[in-house]
Order: C-alpha cells, then sequence, then structure tokens
C-alpha cells in the first residue's frame, strides 16, 4: 500500500451518510473541543472497523506536534515515538504535498519508516493510515488523523472517502479550538492591559500628591526607574502603590 493508492475508495460500499450526519449532530453538543475530538476518534473506530487504534496529532505553532486524544494508550506511544524520530505516518501525512494521505501495509519492511516502522511492528503494530488536516489544503497541515491494525494490511480495505471526511471534522474542532484560544488571549492581554493601566495611573497620582509634580513627571519618574532596573513599569507601579515606597 503505497501513499494510500492501494487503500479502498469505498464510496458506494456502504451509505456512511447516516453515520457522518449523527456525527455532525452530535458534534453540535459536545461542551468542549476536547470533547469533540474524543467523538471523533470512537466514530472513526466504528467507520473504518479494521482500525485497532487511533489518535489525532497535532502540528503546533512551533513546528512541534502532540497527540490531542487517542483510542488507547499504545496509540499515544507510537506517536511519541514519531515525534522524537521525526518520522512516521502522522508527519508524513501533515507534510507531504498533494492529497495528504500516508498509508502503509507493512510498517516493518516499509523502506519509509526505517526506524519507526520496525519499533511500531515491534509493538505489534504492522499497518497504518494517516490522514492530513485538511488533507486537500498544502502543507503545513493541522495535524493528521491516525489509523492503525495490528494486521499486515490491515487497512488496505479502509475506507478512505470516510477516512478524510473525518479527518475534515477534525480539522474543523482544531481550527474552532484555535480561534477560542486566540480570543481568550486576545481577553487576557486586554484585561492585562487595563489592570496595568490602573496601577500605573495610582502610582502617578501617589506620587504628584507626595512630590508635588504634575502627571507627566511622575510618569517620568516610573519611566527611569523602569528603564534603570530593567523591571516593568507595571511592576514599578505595583510597588509604589503596595508599598508607597520612595524612588
Amino acid at each position: 500500500m503505497e501513499g494510500g493508492d492501494a487503500v479502498a475508495n469505498g464510496a458506494g460500499a456502504h451509505d456512511w451518510a447516516h453515520e457522518f450526519s449523527m456525527v455532525a449532530a452530535a458534534l453540535g453538543k459536545t461542551a468542549t473541543p476536547e470533547d469533540a475530538l474524543r467523538l471523533i476518534v470512537e466514530a472513526a473506530g466504528a467507520m473504518v472497523p479494521a482500525a485497532d487504534l487511533v489518535s489525532v496529532t497535532i502540528h503546533l505553532d512551533d513546528g512541534t506536534f502532540e497527540t490531542a486524544v487517542c483510542t488507547e494508550p499504545l496509540a499515544a506511544r507510537l506517536d511519541e515515538l514519531q515525534y522524537r524520530l521525526r518520522e512516521g505516518p502522522c508527519l508524513l501525512a501533515s507534510s507531504r504535498a498533494g492529497l495528504g494521505v500516508f498509508a502503509s501495509s507493512d510498517l516493518g519492511a516499509d523502506t519509509r519508516l526505517a526506524r519507526w516502522g520496525p519499533a511500531a511492528a515491534h509493538d505489534g503494530v504492522h499497518s497504518a493510515l494517516a490522514v492530513g488536516l485538511f488533507a486537500h489544503e498544502e502543507p503545513p497541515r493541522l495535524g493528521a488523523l491516525n489509523f492503525l491494525s495490528r494486521g499486515r494490511g490491515g487497512l488496505d480495505g479502509a475506507d478512505l472517502d470516510a477516512a478524510v471526511v473525518l479527518a475534515a471534522h477534525t480539522a474543523t474542532v482544531l481550527d474552532t479550538r484555535r480561534a477560542a484560544l486566540a480570543a481568550e488571549r486576545t481577553n487576557e492581554n486586554l484585561r492585562a492591559a487595563l489592570r496595568n493601566r490602573d496601577v500605573i495611573g495610582q502610582a502617578k497620582g501617589i506620587l504628584m500628591e507626595r512630590e508635588g509634580i504634575t502627571e507627566e513627571q511622575a510618569f517620568e519618574i516610573l519611566r527611569s526607574v523602569s528603564q534603570r532596573m530593567n523591571v516593568k513599569l507595571a511592576d514599578i507601579a505595583g510597588t509604589v502603590t503596595q508599598r508607597r515606597c520612595e524612588l
């Protein structure tokens, strides 16, 4: 099985439209992105029954990878080995040009996986199918949805269409999670900026009252001390307001 070419295209093999509609409806009721990812890997195990293990790999902004969710600890261990070796199905599916799909029927003998493949085979895993998130986009992708089988050729009949659509659902969840995290960071930065503004204003007021100086002069004192001590202006201001100390 090379690059997914020998993976069965299951269009027409069975009608999975109803199953996907059920998955989509269930995703809409999940409380968190993590819950949604767990639901997807459970659905993946049911819709690609030849897979003994399923996991989701996330490609982080710093170029590293992590496993967001998996069906068994062995899947996470094999994922972690890929990250350490910088070699494996999920990395290839995340980075290869064209359709982001990687498949292997015999991991122990696959020359594309010279180190990871034999290690996986030693742990009793002999076949792999990894689908990039989103598979049709150009790399680097968000990560991969990974299927592993304990049998040689165990995923040769896997429904590639179903796997690609499941991967698209996974990518959508990850996009939503990234957007939520970005919004939370923005909100926290805004809250921090407002807190800093308030404490700096309080510190300026203390200095103005104590020294009989203008607001501009008070700010210049705070700024000068911040630079001299190489400490953030807000931290200097916080010290002034807490201790009403001399500068």
